[in-house]
């Protein structure tokens, strides 16, 4: 990853291959932001002109390249569309999308500076994540891939020395981190992550960062009853586990539990998928990628809010062992499941895992899961459902996505829909799927909160659609993984603290 760093350097005279500034749009033309003065003073006052003359509107995500202001200096200046800002004041999101326009705008060695407004801190860490989280890559698998080093990266501003803003660029540092993490284990093909490896790759970050990890493997799940877990594993030579993460700063200010599912491969099981269908299915253990994740930036920030975490990992495979659609499963804690769709398998691991997880008393449950394609179908890929059991627990999560620039949406768990399930099995409390083509998403979620204690507030994160990106990049958004619900989650706990 680059190394950021601020500076109080005057926009027109530093030293960078790249230099990038943002452009407002204003009454059919274009303006430039506060702090660009001298900038344009270097262009001869003429910097607007130039950037219009080249077609340079302000749309958000727009490049309009020229050369750098004094050769020997910066060698190019990237423009980049900030939108209309009317109130005259800009939105965080459009700051982070466009650093992340700016540095993919860059050569991967070159040096970048930003110029982006940041009145205050909160705008320093929207320009830090954007950057940092948009110069991703992953190639791991090429082998003509490049082995230069990414270039330095500059937030220039006058809060350089601001404390709030020092405090903000650490953040963004240790969420970028996270977020990379995310994408990297989410982009790695399923041959070289089984629940195994997962597992053991979650205990030495924990181990390196301060946080307890603890693995269930698939003994020690027979032992406690795991039925979900085991069930779906169950037609792998990859056996399952259980992750658990444990997180516990002095005098906690609340208790946060995360659970993610964590499917390093689904074919679907014997409901097979579609060969189409199971081509991004590496991407099934997104939710226990970014929990894991979350967790440990959360302990590195030193937020004093205690969190317990579990990942609940399978691979879901076709075999003469694996579970049948009319198998029953006996979960954790004694319910049972008649499973009439073995590719409805995401409710059954994460059903064990919120059963454990109420056990622990949490002040919250949050689960991340790409769950189903009806939620897709509902929101697109680049927004998830939001789900709960209390309209306040809801929006405390809403909230934090809104404020750390995650697209999500809040949508309902009708009471039916649980009658559904339970009246769709003539001899199981549960089945795992209605046995309707429509409200998949608001099934499933019916389905997990009947495994969540009663007085715990509970938020279930399905984000089938925006946890991989199958199209080209965006702002700050690369192809594959995308690390998804790691801010949320952040945010959620510094909101908190």
């Amino acid at each position: 990853m680059s190394t950021i760093t601020l500076s109080k350097s005057d926009p027109a005279g530093v030293k960078t291959d790249v230099l990038v500034i943002g452009v407002v749009k204003l009454d059919g033309g274009v303006t430039l932001p506060a702090g660009t003065e001298s900038l344009n003073a270097a262009y001869g006052g003429k910097l607007v002109e130039v950037l219009a003359g080249l077609g340079a509107t302000g749309k958000n995500g727009e490049v309009t390249k020229v050369p750098g202001p004094k050769p020997g200096r910066s060698a190019v200046l990237i423009a980049v569309g900030l939108g209309a800002a009317p109130d005259g004041a800009l939105k965080t999101e459009d700051l982070r999308v466009a650093a992340g326009v700016g540095v993919r705008a860059a050569k991967a060695g070159q040096s970048i500076a930003f110029a982006l407004p940041t009145p205050d801190a909160e705008c320093v860490r929207a320009v830090a994540e954007g950057a940092l989280i948009g110069r991703y890559t992953f190639n791991a698998y090429k082998s003509d891939a490049s082995t230069e080093a990414p270039g330095n990266v500059i937030v220039l501003t006058d809060l350089a020395r601001n404390r709030d803003a020092k405090v903000a660029l650490d953040r963004a540092q240790i969420t970028a981190d996270a977020v990379h993490q995310v994408r990297d284990w989410v982009n790695t093909p399923p041959s070289d992550l089984h629940p195994t490896e997962f597992a053991a790759i979650a205990q030495k970050l924990g181990k390196e960062h301060g946080v307890k990890v603890e693995v269930l493997d698939e003994k020690a799940l027979a032992k406690g009853g795991y039925g979900g877990i085991l069930g779906v594993g169950q037609g792998s030579t990859n056996p399952p586990r259980l992750v658990k993460l444990t997180y516990t700063p002095k005098k906690p200010v609340t208790h946060l539990s995360f659970v993610g599912k964590g499917i390093t491969f689904d074919s679907g099981g014997l409901s097979l998928k579609t060969a189409n269908g199971m081509i991004s299915m590496k991407s099934d253990m997104a939710g226990a990628a970014a929990v894991i994740a979350a967790t440990v930036a959360i302990a590195r920030l030193g937020l004093p809010v205690q969190v317990t975490t579990y990942a609940a990992m399978a691979e879901n495979m076709p075999s003469g062992s694996a579970a049948r659609p009319s198998d029953v499963l006996t979960m954790y804690g004694g319910k049972t499941v008649e499973v009439l769709n073995t590719d409805a398998e995401g409710r059954l691991v994460l059903g064990d895992a919120l059963v454990k997880a109420s056990e622990d008393k949490p002040d919250l449950i949050v689960d991340v899961a790409t769950l189903t394609g009806a939620c897709v179908v509902a929101l697109g890929t680049k927004v998830a459902g939001a789900f709960a059991n209390t309209d306040t627990a809801r929006d405390r999560v809403v909230d934090a996505a809104v404020a750390a620039g995650e697209a999500m949406w809040p949508l309902p768990i009708p009471t039916e829909m649980l009658d559904k399930l339970r009246s769709h099995s003539k001899i199981a409390d549960l089945a795992n799927i209605t046995g309707e083509p429509w409200g998949g998403a608001l099934a499933a979620a019916a389905f997990l909160g009947d495994f969540v204690a009663d007085g715990i507030d509970w938020v279930h994160l399905d984000v089938a659609g925006p946890a991989f990106n199958d199209g080209g990049p965006s702002g700050y958004t690369t192809s594959g993984g995308t690390g998804y619900s790691v801010r949320t989650l952040v945010e959620l706990a510094a909101a908190a603290s």
